[in-house]
């Protein structure tokens, strides 16, 4: 399991946010998965956490399709603010859920256990790639080369997230990491 410090050399300082033990203290979620959010935190993430909000209520205050989910993160994309996506906590059962802007909820990870440590890979991985980091533009077009090997480091990202919880790759569509792994071929 990722650890506080782990993720600050590529999120940066002060960019890993705990929540205090009053912030989840009356969700309706296991015990365990409250623990990881307050001794692990939630690193931010390239353009997929932006930033980390600490839902004081006791209550899931996140709609989606499938019904409410206590809100983790908001995410807004600079290229476009209306864009509003949210990472969130099922009660009961503390499975974690990336829900799109019109409330539709793609499985992240089984429990807010993996889920950090899912987090710090993939932002290790994409902040420290020449080929998986922020693209150079519109204009910015890959040789068959380049390709081949995004690819490749695709392939090793994804090894890498199914480790600490092998059912956020237990299907495509409706599960979030196979789907951000393969858009970001485009």
């Amino acid at each position: 399991m990722a650890t506080y410090v782990q993720p600050t050399p590529w999120a940066g300082p002060g960019r890993v946010t705990r929540f205090l033990r009053e912030d989840v203290a009356g969700r309706r979620t296991p015990d365990a998965m409250k623990v990881p959010l307050v001794e692990t935190g939630i690193p931010v993430a390239p353009r997929l956490i932006e930033p980390v909000t600490r839902q004081r209520d006791a209550g899931p205050s996140l709609l989606t399709s499938g019904g409410p989910l206590h809100r983790l993160t908001e995410q807004a994309d600079p290229d476009a603010p209306a864009e509003r996506s949210s990472f969130g906590v099922e009660p009961q059962t503390g499975t974690v859920h990336f829900v799109l802007p019109d409330g539709e909820a793609r499985f992240a990870n089984s429990g807010t256990g993996p889920w950090p440590d899912t987090l710090h890979r993939y932002g290790t991985h994409v902040t420290t790639s020449s080929l998986l980091g922020e693209p150079n533009g519109p204009e910015e077009h890959l040789s068959p080369a380049e390709e081949e090997q995004v690819l490749t480091e695709l392939g090793r990202l994804s090894e890498e997230l199914r480790e600490p919880d092998p059912t956020a790759f237990a299907g495509y569509a409706g599960f979030l990491w196979p789907e951000l792994l393969d858009r970001r071929l485009f």
